[in-house]
């Protein structure tokens, strides 16, 4: 093997694949008149030699002499060094040879017998450019272009190769799915360059937990997958998602704020080698939804009570698809009563149940939630608006002031077309807007207060009224709430049931209520379910109540038994 250098910085090494010495001293001679300098030749006589040179110090290009029709050199070469371009030279003038040569995976060829410098140069310099830009386009198709990561379909694939490795040594494999928790948040209040911002980072933090045989890739959105081969078991897989749960909480400067970031995060440890790739991915999806549910910056194990959660789930949202065609939907109404003067009937909550076919009624506390982030909450909120106005008209006929109240979603608050289509459904129902109460919860004000605000300012335009739900659980300011226009506070059912118990109850309650007044709102209370509780809710000045003591929510038919209701 003989190694020539021309020139002082070898940015391109050739190596030439020639068994005819005087062949190669001819196509030596041209190379460096192609060049004169920046140019490293290395001659190998044998194919052998040549992977040995490959291996050990890699090529920019391979000039590859061929004799006869057979491919098997060409095949060698591509083994020992699938990245390095390769050149073919021939002698069949027929060009059959070339054009099988690159079917066969070389990027270029040429006839000995028009071999020249400028030849040379041009077909080295086009296989070197042709090899770069296919292996930019193979990365790009495998990586993600923000974090550099592998991306979706690069980490089935090596998943797959992983349970082929484990179905032959045993070894156990775990995947590891971690969500962002808030990330959304990050994205509205700072904007999404501090979103990418934030991935980038992350995605660098995770690369520092892998070993060389490990795997770390952006699946889409805020989600990243680990791939661990080799583990000594669930104790290790555990041990490795607390310093990831650790590594990711170090704080971030984004826009000049420090933020501290925590993950959900999915472990699903492979006990069938057989298993497949997607369905690791399902397990360790599923198991991290249980991490959310549970609260969020925690892990979970995949289990067989995961296994039939997640079933359950993805069973429920194949039929909840169907479940507005099918008429399944009801909307229950609970009423609401004036606790001003005499105890009386002033309104419904309407209240969404599912008359599933197998399962009987459905409370929502079960589906809202898949609604929500399959985004069916915007036409199944539809619905219920129609439904709950349609009803209201009709009630009205025979009792002028009742009002009903319907609950808005953050997905619906977040919905740009809220307002103008909300206006058109009251206009369809020939109800007045202020018959109409929309409710949110506190939390979904807390989430986005600038952007509540705004949503809040274009519904109260329609001339409805608005109020605040649950509110004791968002842990938010009534000096923050008097910036937004709402007309009523509903206090969460908490506060009602620890009248009587809790000595401490009624006074906390009664300042709530003292300030809401202040404040120019109304307040109801929510899950008053005794005589007592009403009794003190009257004596603390509270506007309204609602609760299992006067009704819990009833179906459309039986709400004209309740119509007649006077006081108590």
């Amino acid at each position: 093997m003989v190694q020539e250098q021309s020139g002082t910085i070898p940015p391109v090494r050739v190596l030439l694949v020639e068994r005819d010495a005087r062949a190669a001293m001819l196509i030596g001679e041209l190379l460096r008149a192609a060049w004169r300098e920046g140019l490293v030749l290395v001659h190998a006589e044998h194919l052998d030699d040549a992977s040995q040179e490959l291996l050990d110090h890699g090529a920019s290009c391979v000039l590859l002499g061929l004799w006869g029709l057979e491919l098997e050199p060409l095949e060698h070469v591509r083994v020992a060094a699938p990245d390095v371009p390769i050149v073919v030279l021939s002698d069949d003038p027929t060009q059959e040879e070339g054009l099988r040569a690159i079917s066969a995976g070389a990027q270029d060829y040429l006839l000995r017998s028009e071999l020249g410098p400028g030849a040379l140069r041009r077909a080295v310099s086009f296989a070197i450019e042709r090899k770069r830009s296919e292996g930019e386009l193979a990365h790009r198709a495998l990586h993600d272009p923000l974090t550099g990561l592998p991306n979706r379909a690069l980490f089935l694939d090596r998943l797959g190769v992983a349970l082929d490795r484990a179905r032959r040594t045993e070894a156990a494999v775990a995947v590891l799915f971690l969500d962002v928790d808030n990330f959304k948040q990050v994205n509205d209040s700072l904007g999404h360059a501090a979103g990418d911002r934030l991935l980038i980072v992350l995605a660098d933090r995770l690369k520092e937990m892998l070993r060389p045989m490990d795997t770390v890739a952006r699946f889409g959105g805020d989600e990243f997958t680990f791939l661990f081969e080799e583990l000594a078991g669930e104790r290790e897989a555990v041990l490795i998602a607390e310093r990831i749960g650790q590594t990711v909480r170090r704080p971030i400067t984004l826009n000049e704020r420090e933020v501290e970031v925590t993950v959900s995060i999915g472990i699903a440890l492979v006990s069938e080698p057989s298993v497949l790739p997607d369905s690791v991915i399902r397990d360790a999806d599923a198991a991290m939804y249980r991490a959310k549910e549970l609260g969020r910056a925690r892990f979970e194990l995949y289990d067989e009570a995961s296994r039939r959660r997640a079933m359950e789930r993805l069973e429920l949202e194949g039929a909840l698809r169907h479940a507005l065609e099918r008429s399944e939907l009801r909307v229950h109404y609970q009423p609401r009563v004036s606790l001003n003067g005499e105890t009386g009937l002033v309104g419904f909550e309407a209240l969404l149940r599912w008359q599933h076919p197998q399962r009987g009624l459905i409370a929502p506390g079960e589906f809202i939630e898949i609604a929500e982030e399959t985004g069916m909450i915007v036409a199944i909120g539809e619905y219920v608006l129609e439904q709950a106005l349609s009803d209201v008209a009709r009630w009205r006929q025979s009792r002028p002031g009742m009002t009903i109240s319907v609950n808005l979603s953050r997905r619906q608050l977040e919905d740009a077309g809220l307002a103008s289509r909300l206006a058109s459904t009251i206009r369809a129902s020939g109800a007045d807007p202020g018959v109409l109460c929309l409710e949110i919860t506190e939390s979904t004000v807390q989430h986005d207060p600038e952007l509540a605000g705004r949503m809040l300012g274009a519904l109260k335009t329609i001339g409805v009224s608005l109020a605040i739900d649950d509110f004791g659980t968002g842990y938010s300011s009534l000096a923050r709430l008097r910036q937004l226009p709402v007309d009523t506070l509903k206090l969460d059912r908490s506060f009602v049931g620890a009248l009587g118990s809790e000595p401490e109850a009624a006074a906390v309650l009664g300042a709530v209520v003292e300030l809401g007044h202040a404040l120019g709102l109304s307040v109801v209370a929510e899950g008053v379910e005794t005589d007592l509780q009403l009794a003190q809710l009257r004596e603390l000045g509270c506007d309204g109540a609602q609760g299992f003591l006067f009704s819990g929510p009833v179906p459309e038919e039986e709400v004209h038994a309740l119509l007649g209701y006077g006081s108590r």
